[in-house]
């Protein structure tokens, strides 16, 4: 093999591997993962943008929490009160909005509270909690959590004085926590996305869906250069630039599991 062959395969191989290293960490949410939306929107994205994006998916606040310690270079998450602290403090550079969906009260057939049908958030809670009726919480400082802790308070209920043996916090995401739901017959608030995603039902089908307090909207964050010079500011901002551009949301609005949209894009242009 001539030197010259030799250097030219060298150099190949090197920037093949500089190809491969180059991503950004977006710190996003279980509901965003487990919906299956990141499978869905990414291909597209990386094809045309030339780098990799590695989600790493925790609750709303854990997500925050990693860009504060500079280990993500964007965060995706749905927390908006959470979120714009996390720019007043200077962690993040600017909040967009992405996209909505909503969340939804599930719970048994044979629901116990009779809750089942109503519209009222609040009042079903409440009736939860004065039934005992088993009821499964992320309990993990999710932005669905968040909103959960919220919807108590909305009730008048102080959930950490209140709970008892009928509140299991599960310490996990919403997959996990809806499969604890049904395998105890419980209630449990989640996001439609993973819903409609979710195969292992049991005997849950959805209690209380359009109350307008179980709005949900996600954010997008670029995490602040100017406290983590490392962050990757460039391709950060430009997955963002995509994410709330027209093809980005026509990506978000093609997303359906079985004939039903997830979520619905509404940036602000």
């Amino acid at each position: 093999m001539g030197m010259m062959l030799k250097i030219l395969l060298a150099l190949l191989v090197s920037t093949s591997a500089l190809a491969q290293q180059r991503f950004i960490t977006v710190a996003s949410t279980t509901s965003t993962e487990q919906s299956g939306l990141f499978k869905h929107l990414l291909p597209a994205f990386e094809k045309k943008a030339g780098f990799q994006v590695r989600v790493v998916a925790l609750g709303t606040g854990q997500a925050l929490d990693m860009g504060k310690r500079g280990d993500a270079d964007v965060v995706f998450v749905h927390a908006k009160a959470l979120e714009e602290k996390f720019v007043s403090e200077g962690y993040g550079v600017k909040r967009f909005e992405v996209m909505y969906n909503d969340f939804v009260l599930v719970g048994p057939k044979s629901d116990p509270a009779k809750v089942g049908g109503t519209k009222d958030i609040v009042a079903a809670l409440a009736k939860i909690k004065a039934a005992q009726a088993p009821f499964a919480s992320r309990g993990d400082k999710s932005g669905t959590h968040f909103a959960e802790l919220q919807l108590w308070k909305a009730a008048g209920i102080d959930i950490a004085k209140d709970k008892g043996p009928w509140y299991r916090d599960t310490g996990s995401g919403m997959g996990p926590t809806l499969n604890t739901a049904a395998g105890m017959n419980a209630y449990a608030l989640t996001d439609r996305g993973t819903w409609l995603s979710f195969k292992n039902r049991g005997e849950l089908l959805i209690s209380v869906e359009g109350d307008k307090r179980l709005f949900n909207q996600y954010g997008v964050i670029l995490v602040n250069p100017a406290k983590h010079a490392h962050v990757k500011k460039d391709m950060g901002q430009a997955f963002i630039d995509w994410i709330v551009s027209p093809a980005g949301q026509a990506a978000i609005a093609a997303y359906k599991i079985g004939g039903e949209q997830l979520f619905f894009p509404n940036a602000k242009r």
